[in-house]
């Protein structure tokens, strides 16, 4: 693991919706985020395991080959989660400069994931935060199980940059981080030059994003041993008023 220069500043899960009103943001402790969905840790390695089967990103513009990923839809209304047909990833060039403007087919995640009982309740609890912070109604969800590696030597966890989604919430989980270092997380808020910066380390912390309201971006990894394989796994889930986001 490398070595971390700035702790992530935790909110307890009692003032996360608090903390996400005034300050666009909020990051929860893995402890807090287990009472928060709520699930046990066997239950979030469960979910985990899918990571070691995610096909490589053929979308990157930059060349690279250091994403592995898949991508799934969901709809929320209240404790209802239903998954919707299976569809393209797509965002305007305005959220996304690098691979904005294009249908992006990734393949769906695992049918013996999304059937474990603890998705449905993450789910349900992202709907619940969703709507504690922009009003009761259908939340239109992506979810994004990533892996980024550095088998090119460098890895890119955000290669568009600092960014917005163009959704109205944006949760991501930090489910594990092998031989890396690098990879610091930096919230900026969208009208001014107030900032934070900080590393995503412990399983299964999480990092709550008002899409409108802030900022986002995670900086390059690096081996932490030259030569050897590292990498850094993420699920990445938004939420969206009004539809998914479509050409």
């Amino acid at each position: 693991m490398s070595q971390i220069a700035f702790d992530p500043p935790y909110v307890p899960r009692s003032q996360c919706d608090q903390a996400l009103a005034v300050d666009g943001y909020a990051v929860l402790h893995a402890d807090d985020v287990m009472r928060w969905v709520p699930a046990s840790r066997e239950e979030l390695a469960q979910l985990h395991r899918a990571w070691d089967d995610l096909p490589a990103d053929a979308y990157l513009k930059d060349g690279g080959r250091y994403r592995r990923r898949r991508h799934s839809c969901f709809v929320i209304e209240g404790a209802q989660v239903t998954q919707v047909p299976h569809r393209p990833h797509w965002q305007p060039l305005a959220y996304n400069a690098l691979h904005g403007g294009m249908q992006r087919w990734f393949e769906p995640m695992a049918a013996d994931m999304l059937a474990l009982p603890v998705w449905t309740r993450l789910l349900q609890r992202l709907g619940a935060t969703a709507t504690a912070l922009h009003g009761e109604r259908p939340w239109f969800v992506e979810a994004h199980p990533f892996r980024i590696d550095t088998t090119d030597g460098i890895g890119r966890p955000t290669p568009e940059g600092a960014h917005r989604d163009g959704v109205d919430l944006v949760a991501v989980f930090m489910l594990d981080r092998h031989a890396i270092k690098g990879g610091e997380s930096r919230v900026f808020a969208a009208d001014g030059p107030a900032g934070q910066r900080f590393t995503l380390w412990q399983p299964w912390s999480l990092l709550l994003l008002d899409d409108a309201r802030v900022i986002h971006e995670t900086t390059p990894i690096q081996p932490l041993v030259p030569g050897e394989l590292g990498w850094r796994d993420t699920l990445v889930l938004t939420c969206r008023r009004d539809g998914f986001q479509s050409a």
